[in-house]
């Protein structure tokens, strides 16, 4: 039998430990003074903190108390992430935590807001991911371009028409350039969550990015645990292919080709919003290059430093989501909650985690939602005969 506080939910303390980047049990341990098999019980779910305990995991890892009373907002579908083996681990499971917090805002602002109806056809018909051919991804991605009514020309914002289809988008600072993103279909709404990074960010790459999650949304939402750790590269490869031929579909990016050059693919940058690096990717998938002239301007490209930034990088501002933001305004503005309402009964994080997964304005909940209007007394217009004074005479000093 479990001593402590009732209802403690030991996932939430696993969560809260990887999203505020505490590497180990140890080192939560030392910052709450406690001995480190005091946190290995509470994680383990063997003991629960008393209430004393528990205000001070609070206080430390900044969230409410009854942040530990509620459940993880996980699912029964795979967290799509782009493992790399140089990736730490605390890294990944930031992310994963990061990705639990924006569901559960998404949860609790839906209940008071509509968002859009989910539009991701099924477009695989009952089939698995195993059974596509590449030539079956190209038309996909033709495909869903003509069913969202973009047409077969550059797609300038991907993160606004995710949001239009019924995604729910978030980015936040990774501390890592080895994370682009992730995805995640949510077991309370069943509605894809996509998160992704801001670090070293341009354009293109986060045109790229949405993408890439846009493609594990649409390809692989009925992909097990099991798969996704067997097939990881093949699902992976799958929902790049998927990426590229969408941002730059067969049958209109080839036909603008000039020729096969850097400078060729710089200018077809500034049009389509994609890096040189990912059109050589395209033209090769596509059969349009030679592996041997591809490796020759991978080599060229890289000689001239533009694997570090690329020409016109800095050139356009980054598309952010913006659903999350307009629906708490809405909700503010609306009075159908202050913010205080929403930070003191609804939401168990900081302010700082909701305005930061929710694309907020730094201290959005600082600032009063509520303005009392003042005006100035006329005073022209006091009665001249009052009864609230009188005028006493006084004699003359002599």
């Amino acid at each position: 039998m479990r001593v402590g506080t009732p209802g403690f939910v030991p996932e939430r303390l696993v969560e809260a430990r990887a999203a505020r980047r505490i590497p180990s049990k140890k080192a939560l341990a030392t910052l709450l003074s406690v001995n480190p098999s005091t946190v290995t019980r509470w994680e383990d779910g063997t003991s629960a903190p008393d209430a004393e305990a528990l205000s001070a995991l609070a206080d430390q890892l900044r969230l409410r108390r009854e942040f530990f009373l509620r459940p993880v907002c996980d699912s029964d579908r795979p967290l799509f992430y782009r493992t790399l083996s140089s990736t730490l681990v605390r890294d990944i499971n930031y992310q994963e935590a990061q990705m639990h917090w924006l569901q559960e805002i998404s949860a609790i602002v839906g209940h008071y807001v509509d968002f859009p109806v989910i539009d991701l056809p099924d477009v695989l018909n009952g089939a698995s991911y195993k059974q596509l051919r590449d030539e079956e991804i190209e038309q996909i991605a033709v495909d869903l371009r003509r069913h969202w009514g973009i047409g077969e020309g550059p797609c300038p914002d991907v993160v606004a028409l995710l949001e239009r289809i019924g995604c729910i988008v978030g980015s936040i600072e990774m501390g890592t350039a080895k994370l682009d993103g992730l995805c995640s279909w949510s077991r309370a709404e069943d509605r894809p969550h996509i998160l992704l990074s801001t670090d070293k960010m341009s354009l293109p790459r986060r045109q790229m990015d949405a993408a890439h999650e846009l493609g594990h949304a649409i390809l692989h939402r009925d992909v097990t645990e099991d798969e996704l750790k067997i097939d990881l590269k093949e699902i992976e490869r799958q929902a790049f292919r998927f990426a590229s031929a969408f941002l730059l579909p067969s049958t209109t990016y080839p036909y603008e080709l000039r020729n096969t050059s850097l400078a060729s693919l710089l200018s077809l940058k500034e049009r389509w919003r994609v890096s040189v690096k990912a059109q050589i990717k395209r033209l090769s998938d596509l059969e349009i290059l030679p592996s041997e002239h591809g490796i020759s301007l991978y080599k060229l490209y890289s000689s001239k430093g533009w694997n570090r930034e690329e020409p016109l990088d800095r050139e356009w501002p980054i598309s952010e989501p913006t659903l999350l933001r307009d629906a708490l305004n809405l909700i503010v503005e609306s009075k159908v909650r202050t913010k205080n309402d929403l930070l003191a009964v609804e939401f168990t994080m900081q302010a700082g985690d909701i305005e930061n997964l929710a694309n907020l304005p730094a201290g959005w909940f600082s600032k009063s939602g509520e303005i009392v209007k003042l005006t100035l007394r006329n005073i022209s217009e006091a009665p001249q005969n009052s009864d609230m004074a009188s005028i006493i005479q006084f004699r003359p000093v002599r």
